[in-house]
């Protein structure tokens, strides 16, 4: 957060347009002029919200966007009068990531701040920014004496028969994105929200930028217009003081392509905080939990997964939950320094004691909650030799929890301890400002083949669409890549499982299947699944459509891997086009697609064309590996 009298000082500089009650729109472009913002409020003696229309190409994207909030000392709802606004000046987004689809990013837009006045002439500023792929937009408001934050009133319109994926709001953030085009579907809706509004064109709406003044939102579509989908926020108060800024409301707008490649969500989001980031390295993880439940209680079984990370050359083995009762001849200190015996880096499960502390709930628990007994454990972690811990079992995304989520980030930085959320709180750009957070849960993941039956059906149309919508906002600790069975069966394909770890992005990615089977696998696949990685530098989508298929190219260095899965329960030909990824026609790459039985691999080397076709089985797929080529 910026100082208070700084912004002040900011806002003063800035050249004020002085607005008549006859001046009622501001028209805001982005530099490439594709998408347009039109922020109007009613005029003198006029009812009405103030709201923005956005286009792209000429289409209309939102009809209006509702703007304002509400506190417990005013309201900006209705009748507000346009007071100023800035001239609209370039700003760039220019930085670099260790995690994520593209390791340097860039993005522009055009930004602007406008006041709007309430019938008491209270101010609220809106800083709108138009992007090149989207519109962002926060609101900023110089709080009195007790000022809280009650309520806002931004709120999105989708009109009825709009094609649209969204998962029901959770606490974890865990639920799938089917396709709905009934706007009269009422509820709760997590983020981030895929719409259609016209054809060729979608939106993607989400929040970032979030800090310790906030709590998270969810969308809310209950009242009478269930077209708008209405911010709500998780506490019914929020204390502000000084100079109060909220988080960026983000709608990712353009082509399927422009959505999944872009970076809007970090792009709005505080820069690194970290001085020293040389010791956050990504990379892959074997891990025991979804093979075997509670096998971290078994000191053997455990270091049978180190062993394997050994033969796999994975950096990394996550010991999970329940490490606080292992035994069978050894414990987790024991299991921590075989790892680091045999060059494995060890990650460490934890219990955020917030949620799931009643009878039954996995240990260890109440270690990081107050800040003396995180230090401690810490500490202890870094002398241990620990290089990352995952803590899971969040209740919500209240002001406190956003606070504690911090803590940890910022404590666990310290002490040079990489951190991934489970259980909780979907990317809110958090990895641009504090880059030691490398993965977050809140996905309906391969996990949740333990617990029941319900994912084997649907995880093909799921996974099919997850590159469009979760996996857009930042890295997603969906555990790909399962070619045998838990407790309830795959059936998708050994192809299409070993493209998930291509199409799902997660700096650590956490590879879920049993030592036995890693070690049955054809040879390429072996060598394919040691040398993949878990960082990007680029990210192209190729073709695709949410829960249909989706082929995507991400590149390391010089070379590309492209992925491609069938959503469906047919057989489908994937279409792909090359020309975006600056291959050469001709030039040899290895292609892994679908054994005759679905269960194996078909493995050949074939050549690069223009336009390229994969023959896929039902919830099929394919990868193929290919160096960049200079002419």
């Amino acid at each position: 957060m910026k100082h208070p009298n700084i912004m002040r000082w900011l806002f003063a500089c800035l050249p004020l347009i002085p607005y008549g009650i006859q001046a009622e729109t501001v028209i805001t472009y982005s530099p490439d002029k594709r998408i347009q913002a039109l922020l109007s409020c009613p005029g003198k003696g006029e009812t009405g919200e103030a709201a923005l229309r956005v286009t792209c190409e000429g289409q209309t994207i939102f009809s209006h966007i509702g703007i304002g909030l509400e506190t417990n000392q005013q309201d900006w709802n209705s009748n507000l009068t346009l007071h100023d606004t800035t001239e609209a000046r370039l700003h760039t987004d220019d930085y670099h990531m260790i995690t994520g689809k593209r390791s340097h990013c860039v993005n522009h837009a055009n930004e602007r701040t406008i006041g709007l006045q309430n019938q008491k002439g209270g101010m609220l500023r809106v800083t709108l920014r138009v992007y090149d792929d989207g519109v962002a937009f926060r609101y900023v408001l110089d709080a009195a004496d007790g000022e809280c934050l009650t309520g806002e009133h931004t709120a999105y319109a989708i009109a009825d028969g709009t094609n649209r994926w969204m998962q029901k709001h959770a606490i974890s953030n865990e639920g799938f994105f089917p396709l709905q085009t009934d706007g009269k579907t009422t509820g709760e809706w997590g983020y981030p929200a895929l719409c259609e509004p016209a054809g060729g064109l979608f939106a993607l709406i989400t929040e970032a930028g979030m800090g310790r003044a906030h709590c998270g939102s969810y969308l809310d579509n209950q009242e009478a217009a269930h077209t708008d989908y209405r911010v709500h926020l998780v506490d019914r108060q929020v204390p502000m003081s000084g100079t109060w800024a909220s988080p960026w409301r983000v709608a990712v707008i353009g082509t399927l392509a422009d959505v999944v490649e872009s970076t809007l969500v970090t792009d709005v989001s505080e820069p690194c905080k970290l001085d020293d980031t040389d010791w956050i390295q990504p990379g892959k993880a074997s891990w025991i939990y979804w093979a075997h439940n509670h096998g971290t209680r078994d000191y053997q079984l455990v270091k049978s997964y180190i062993d394997l990370a050994v033969r796999m050359q994975w950096p990394y083995n996550l010991i999970d939950w329940e490490w606080d009762v292992m035994s069978n001849g050894g414990n987790m200190e024991d299991a921590i320094a075989y790892a680091r015996s045999k060059g494995v880096k060890p990650l460490l499960w934890y219990n955020s004691s917030t949620n799931w502390i009643g009878k039954g709930a996995a240990g260890p628990l109440f270690r990081l909650n107050r800040k003396a007994d995180r230090e401690k454990e810490f500490a202890r972690l870094e002398q241990l030799g620990v290089c990352g811990i995952k803590v899971d079992f969040f209740p919500d995304d209240s002001l406190s929890m956003v606070n504690y989520y911090i803590d940890l980030l910022e404590d666990a930085a310290r002490h040079k301890l990489m951190m991934n959320f489970h259980g909780g709180i979907l990317p809110k750009g958090w990895q641009r400002t504090y880059p030691n957070l490398v993965s977050l849960e809140a996905v309906y993941g391969a996990e949740w083949y333990n617990n029941n039956e319900v994912l084997t059906p649907r995880a093909a149309v799921h996974n099919a669409t997850l590159p469009f919508t979760r996996n857009v906002i930042g890295s997603m600790d969906y555990t790909p890549g399962t070619f045998s069975d838990s407790q309830h069966p795959h059936i998708t394909t050994h192809a299409h499982e070993l493209a998930l770890p291509v199409l799902f992005e997660s700096a650590i990615q956490h590879m879920p299947d049993r030592p036995e089977v890693y070690e049955s696998l054809p040879e390429k696949v072996k060598e394919l699944l040691t040398e993949l990685p878990t960082a990007w530098d680029d990210t192209r989508l190729l073709a695709g459509y949410p829960g249909q298929n989706v082929v995507l190219a991400r590149r390391k260095g010089d070379t590309w891997y492209v992925a491609g899965i069938n959503g469906s329960d047919s057989p489908a030909r994937l279409t792909f086009g090359t020309e975006r990824l600056g291959l050469l026609e001709k030039q040899s790459a290895m292609l892994m697609e679908d054994g005759a039985d679905g269960r194996s691999f078909r493995i050949t080397e074939t050549t690069i064309a223009e336009e390229m076709t994969v023959d896929c089985l039902p919830r099929g797929g394919f990868v193929l590996v290919v160096k960049c080529q200079q002419e």
